[in-house]
């Protein structure tokens, strides 16, 4: 099956959390080790092998901060 690439546009993001709760597969995460400009988490892909491009996610996300490649 073909492999989907989730893109986090850091800067945008503002760790909302909402496509960490959306993706089914467990993909994203919030990264606690990094804070972005604004001052937020911003989420990060941690089971990238995981996505199915499925774009939940990307549907999620307020700020359209997330690509999804397929």
């Amino acid at each position: 099956f073909l492999m989907a690439k989730v893109i986090i546009h850091e800067e945008t993001c503002k760790g909302c959390g909402l496509c960490v709760d959306a993706c089914p597969r467990g993909v994203l995460a919030i990264n606690k080790e990094r804070i972005n400009q604004k001052g937020y988490n911003p989420v990060h892909p941690v089971n990238p092998d995981k996505c199915t491009g499925c774009t939940s996610c990307a549907l999620m996300c307020p700020d359209t901060s997330i690509e999804v490649e397929r």
